[in-house]
């Protein structure tokens, strides 16, 4: 696993955050009915509880309610739209939290029942078909233990066969075995497309060929920005990402670096290009480059990430590419 990032930042690998004596475990549960759920997720936290592990859920209110009457014991539930539907790092960062408060209040380790909301289109389908293969190197030395639970009547095939490839582990009324169609996370995030952005193929609001004076181009940037109709926090925050997207190519890339931005009815997107030695870390980005350190710095892509519905990173022969999108309706 390559540890640079965009334009050169250089990453610790996601794996070597070395915390606490347990490790993770990322299995997965695909039921058909009701019945199955329970007979399957609600003896996952009974056997949890009494080895002393501390049981949570994170799911729907449906679905938690049913686990929760069925497991009939101490089990902590947490609200699926706090934990889910913020953006991926922010997700990683929760469990962390998690895993430390839970096994530092006298728990062996966290056994999760988790849900997630895909939302409804592919393109945020992506963001968290990308998480479920991250977080087994990025929660990798934490003392959890997640079951991902996955409706096969509900959820379409593209992410049902994403679950098959992300989850070491695979769980049936039967038991628990490994499974034969995990795909080692950094091949998996290697094989996902990066999505063609229709905007991209239309005359950009602004167009900086060759990036150098960074106050005026963050000044031309927030002029733009200040057109889109959006909470203004929003708009701050999508152009502190584009300030560090920025700085990263010009610091660490090789010149020219270019930035574009696009304006469009119900969302923003900027690409920054570089054209150095290209990119080749599918991990960078999912927590502070240098652990938790953050007095060094590398914090510009964590931070990107969690400030942007959706980052996508590309690199060849030109160089580095970043994409950074934000809804806004």
């Amino acid at each position: 696993m390559s540890g640079w990032s965009t334009g050169g930042e250089r990453h610790a690998p996601v794996v070597d955050h070395l915390h606490g004596a347990g490790s993770y475990e990322h299995d997965a549960l695909l039921y058909e009915d009701r019945a199955h759920l329970v007979a399957v997720a609600a003896r996952f936290l009974r056997d949890g509880l009494e080895a002393g592990d501390s049981a949570v859920i994170a799911t729907s209110a449906q679905t938690a309610s049913v686990l929760r009457d069925a497991v009939d014991g101490d089990v902590h539930v947490l609200e699926r739209g706090d934990v889910y539907r913020a953006r991926t790092p922010t997700a990683i960062t929760t469990f962390r939290r998690l895993a430390d408060e839970r096994s530092a209040g006298g728990a062996r380790r966290v056994r999760v029942v988790g849900e997630l909301d895909f939302g409804t289109t592919e393109r945020d389908w992506l963001e968290w078909q990308r998480y479920e293969s991250v977080i087994n190197a990025a929660l990798a030395d934490w003392p959890l233990w997640g079951l991902r639970v996955f409706d096969t009547q509900r959820l379409p095939e593209p992410l049902l066969e994403s679950a098959r490839q992300t989850h070491p582990w695979i769980h049936t009324p039967g038991g628990r075995s490994a499974n034969p169609d995990f795909v080692a996370p950094a091949d998996y995030l290697r094989s996902l497309p990066i999505p063609v952005e229709p905007l991209e193929a239309t005359p950009p609001r602004l167009w900086a060929h060759d990036v150098a004076d960074f106050v005026g181009l963050r000044r031309a940037v927030a002029a733009e920005l200040s057109t889109v109709d959006a909470p203004r926090d929003l708009i701050e925050d999508y152009l502190l990402a584009v300030d560090e997207m920025s700085s990263n190519a010009v610091r660490h890339g090789r010149p020219p670096v270019s930035l574009r931005l696009w304006i469009g009815a119900d969302r923003v997107v900027c690409t920054i290009d570089d054209h150095g030695a290209g990119f080749d870390d599918p991990f960078a980005g999912y927590g502070p480059a240098h652990g938790e350190d953050l007095s060094r710095g590398g914090m510009g892509l964590w931070l990107a990430r969690q400030l942007c519905d959706h980052v996508d990173i590309s690199g060849d022969r030109d160089g580095t590419h970043v994409r950074l999108t934000i809804r806004v309706a």
